[in-house]
């Protein structure tokens, strides 16, 4: 069960990816999250109406937390999807994603298999060899320097919220996805109106709908994690989950016919090795 959640979040969070990516290419990359965090507020209503809980002050707690990491997170990642590779961006942000979690898995007494550690590893190893690929220029390999480290720093965030969401308690229901989303939203909101002299381009048309698309999938995805983590060990749910740089590179492969070279190929076999190994362990 926790990796057929996992790859349901990964599908989410994935494709959400990609569409808030490409938005970012048309707008402002606070612009396209204040969209879509907008958009998974409104989700997150319904999730916490349908789904009912009790959550006490920690729970909530927590909850906001993970929106304000996510928020951090997210707007990190569009910012390196928008300026760097997707079939680079992606892939380093989940396999960061997946390091911190798992390690605080660990540290809280999970006891994954040699298996699953032997695949941390290769998904590590993947990371290193996609932040090591670049172009043979090296003008253009410095300039993939940033939305590199745009991936590492939106894949320690991004962990981060994955770990409060998994140290919530089952009872409170959907209420720290309403919490998160409250507070991610209004840092949104909050870092627009700050921003409003330089006058923050909004996406319009296709750009619209790709952000919009994003928030749907993104709050679909974290009710997926919630779900996923209070039924399975994190150390499992978390690595499948960073599966989703497979989804974002499929999209960027057969939408935009993006290609990438042998190092970044290699990267990407090996990171989503390690996962799967996760996975099976």
């Amino acid at each position: 069960m926790g990796v057929v959640l996992g790859l349901c979040i990964a599908a989410g969070f994935g494709s959400g990816d990609f569409l808030g990516g490409r938005s970012s290419r048309a707008a402002s990359t606070i612009a396209v999250v204040a969209i879509v965090q907008c958009v998974a507020f409104a989700g997150a209503v319904v999730a916490a109406i349908v789904v009912a809980g009790h959550a006490d002050s920690g729970d909530l707690a927590l909850g906001a937390a993970a929106g304000a990491a996510n928020v951090i997170g997210v707007a990190l990642l569009y910012r390196g999807l928008a300026s760097g590779r997707m079939a680079v961006v992606a892939p380093v942000t989940a396999v960061m994603g997946a390091v911190v979690p798992v390690a605080w898995g660990l540290v809280r007494g999970e006891s994954p298999t040699g298996v699953t550690m032997a695949g941390v590893a290769l998904a590590v190893a993947g990371g290193g060899l996609l932040a090591a690929a670049g172009d043979d220029d090296e003008t253009e390999r410095r300039a993939a320097l940033t939305p590199v480290l745009c991936a590492l720093g939106a894949g320690a965030v991004l962990g981060a919220s994955f770990v409060c969401y998994a140290a919530t308690n089952a009872h409170s229901g959907m209420q720290p996805i309403l919490a998160a989303r409250v507070v991610s939203l209004g840092l949104a909101l909050a870092v627009v109106a700050a921003t409003r002299t330089r006058r923050p381009v909004w996406p319009h048309g296709v750009a619209r709908w790709q952000a919009g698309g994003a928030g749907l999938c993104d709050m679909g995805a974290s009710v997926v994690l919630v779900v996923a983590v209070r039924r399975a060990l994190t150390v499992v749910v978390a690595p499948v989950a960073a599966l989703a740089p497979a989804f974002t590179v499929l999209w960027a492969r057969v939408l935009l016919r993006e290609r990438f070279g042998r190092l970044q190929l290699a990267g990407i076999c090996t990171g989503l090795a390690g996962l799967v190994l996760i996975a099976a362990g």
